[in-house]
């Protein structure tokens, strides 16, 4: 059985932002971090998406106000 790596939220930013300014592709900056291609383009995405909210830890979406108060609504019975 094969364990999956965690990478710290500083990790994952550094990653993205070299990818981003470096003059190497995001396949050098990959290989050279020990990840894959595909988890670096993944990051990239999830940083342009979600911004400072991107990469928030434990496997949980850091949610905006507006999306904690749409969910704190769903789980309030409804009134008949």
């Amino acid at each position: 059985m094969t364990t999956r790596k965690t990478y710290t939220a500083e990790f994952k930013r550094e990653a993205v932002r070299l990818s981003q300014q470096s003059d190497r592709s995001v396949v050098q900056i990959a290989e050279e971090l020990g990840v894959s291609d595909h988890t670096l383009y993944k990051w990239r995405k999830q940083a342009e998406e979600l911004g400072d909210l991107a990469f928030p830890g434990n496997g949980h979406v850091a949610l905006t106000a507006e999306q904690r108060e749409n969910q704190r609504l769903r789980k309030e019975p409804r009134a008949s």
